[in-house]
């Protein structure tokens, strides 16, 4: 992970965004709840909507979690947040992509629709973005990453670093092996 910018200029609306998504996440499963009281936990026919999108009682259950999860990292912050949103977003793409294999099978479990993979997948890049942009990091840490990314010294060593460092000013080519 390294190389991610440090102490971002829009860290703070990125947090924001990645905290409201998690609120909705949160709301959707406390609603989904109070629909799917007198469904079986596993149900996948006959599913109500809850804020546009369907749930039966497992998945309102995980949305539960998942949102508390997400908003106690917004309102924490520091880097906890960041690693939040980097394996939640993770998290929401890979259930997205799990979900949308099994759509029309006996083993949606989670009684997602077509509606709700994309949800998953618009959830997922938003938090995954947020994790990317939300490294906090001390004055100096942030100077040596800005002076990284404008042809500098790298600041981290690495067991398979090129050994030229950046590419040198007077190479046209663009790559660093011409």
């Amino acid at each position: 992970m390294s190389h991610i910018p440090v102490n971002h200029h829009l860290r703070a609306l990125y947090r924001t965004v990645a905290g409201l998504c998690g609120l909705y996440v949160l709301i959707f499963g406390i609603v989904a709840v109070n629909r799917t009281g007198r469904l079986g936990l596993f149900a996948q026919h006959g599913l109500p909507t809850s804020m546009g999108l369907r749930a039966n009682g497992a998945f309102a259950i995980l949305s539960i979690v998942a949102g508390a999860v997400i908003v106690v990292g917004a309102v924490v912050g520091r880097n906890l947040d960041r690693w939040i949103n980097l394996v939640g977003g993770i998290g929401f793409l890979v259930a997205g992509l799990a979900m949308v294999c099994l759509l029309q099978t006996s083993f949606n479990v989670l009684g997602f629709s077509v509606a709700t993979v994309v949800v998953s997948f618009l959830i997922g890049m938003v938090m995954f973005t947020a994790g990317l942009y939300g490294k906090i990091g001390s004055a100096r840490q942030r100077s040596l990453e800005e002076n990284f990314r404008h042809g500098g010294p790298d600041p981290d060593r690495h067991a398979w670093a090129f050994p030229g460092g950046p590419k040198p000013e007077h190479q046209t080519e663009d790559h660093r092996f011409a």
